[in-house]
């Protein structure tokens, strides 16, 4: 999957990724003016200079950031990058802490509860785990779908690893005994593209799929309990040319009980309301945008964070007001941020125009039979042709040949 801008937020710490870097703030306060940048790319110039001509190949890649994610408490950040390495950094203050090789190239990653691990799942279908407590030690295979892996999630006590996959799947394991399967959510009919378990109902489970629903599950027992088709929720004067809606991120607020979803390269986020009592998801409403979204994040105190593919404004605000979602004006903060965006500008370049990073995980069928039945009847009528053209058989069942060199008998 191709790799596109990012947004990340936990309490008041805001992380914006592009391409192999990624540039940290704090949305506490416009006065306070420090920024930590990371760029993949220098540290991948480090190792080669470390190793030595005689040090083992280094993964052939660009250094551009796949995935990326922060800890419950927002003490701890991680990426990987598509050149196979796990990045563990601090985030108080903002320090680099290890630079770990994984074996294949990662798709999603999350921190354990406890935030005594990191668990990776990569593109083979495999999850392992890393140690936080112990920086530089190895990975740990946990377990393995026979599918490429789209996503992963932990409960929020840590009892149960969640994998979402290309073959429609999203299985439930044992943390401590991840060959032990406590459940399959089953019911979508593409890939699953994002899983979220709710923090404040942690028996709840939120997926979304290349077939364009938004679900509601029970995941322990695997119970679907909601289904939202996002192509039914289109406004009547939007022409219906037949869009795939893969979400490409499910964002929670856990102030309101308000879930937004974000398409693949479709500028609109979608919200939902939650009725926890009857446990399910109710379409409140559909903000458009001008521009690609690239990706979406709450802030408990704020509202939802946008970042866009427009130089001009590369953040917006959104809160509710009386009862609707809408944009607000630029604030302090907001100017602050956007303006160092704008002057990072050339790390978010590469995401603009960059194709639908899901495009490619729909699985393409074929109508072998028509081409097969085709291929016969040509056949056939090759052979019904050449018996027409071949002389008729003599007494004894062979074609009559004429034998060259004797001259014919006359009566």
């Amino acid at each position: 999957m191709a790799s596109s801008a990012g947004l990340a937020l936990c309490g008041q710490t805001l992380v914006v990724r592009g391409g192999s870097r990624f540039l940290a703030t704090s949305t506490a306060s416009s006065d306070d003016n420090s920024f930590f940048t990371y760029d993949c790319n220098d540290e991948e110039k480090k190792s080669r200079e470390d190793k030595g001509e005689d040090g083992p190949p280094l993964a052939l890649g660009s250094g551009a950031i796949l995935a990326s994610t922060f800890s419950k408490s927002g003490s701890y950040f991680a990426l990987t990058d598509d050149s196979k390495r796990l990045i563990l950094f601090r985030t108080k203050p903002w320090q680099c802490l290890s630079v770990r090789t994984v074996v294949r190239r990662c798709t999603a990653l999350t921190f354990t509860a406890s935030e005594e691990k990191v668990l990776v799942a990569d593109k083979s279908g495999d999850v392992y785990s890393f140690s936080v407590l112990e920086p530089c030690g190895d990975g740990r295979l946990e377990l393995g779908h026979l599918s490429m892996l789209l996503d992963v999630a932990v409960s929020p006590d840590d009892s149960f690893v969640l994998t979402a996959d290309r073959d429609e799947k999203i299985r439930v394991s044992w943390a401590a005994a991840p060959h032990s399967i406590e459940s399959f959510c089953l019911g979508h009919t593409e890939f699953v593209s994002r899983i979220f378990v709710l923090p404040a109902y942690p028996e709840l489970l939120l997926s979304s799929s290349g077939d364009g629903t938004l679900r509601l599950w029970e995941y322990k027992t695997g119970h679907q309990l909601c289904c939202c088709h996002l192509a039914r929720l289109q406004e009547p004067a939007e022409p219906q040319d037949h869009k795939r809606f893969a979400a490409s991120r499910i964002a929670f607020w856990c102030q309101e009980g308000c879930v937004a979803l974000l398409c693949d390269s479709v500028p609109v986020v979608y919200f939902f309301q939650l009725d926890a009592l009857r446990q399910q998801l109710v379409y409140t409403q559909q903000l458009s945008f001008q521009h690609r979204v690239w990706d979406v994040a709450f802030e408990e105190t704020q509202g939802l964070w946008v970042l866009q593919d427009s130089r001009e404004a590369p953040l917006v605000l959104c809160r509710p007001v009386d009862g609707q979602w809408q944009s607000v004006p630029e604030n302090a903060v907001l100017k602050k941020v956007s303006d160092v965006l704008r002057e990072n500008w050339a790390m978010l370049e590469g995401s603009a125009g960059v194709e639908a990073s899901f495009s490619s995980l729909y699985k393409t069928t074929f109508d072998n039979m028509t081409s097969y039945l085709q291929k016969k009847e040509e056949r056939l009528q090759q052979q019904r042709e050449k018996r027409q053209q071949s002389p008729p058989p003599g007494p004894n069942g062979q074609a009559k040949r004429a034998r060259p060199g004797r001259a014919a008998w006359t009566c």
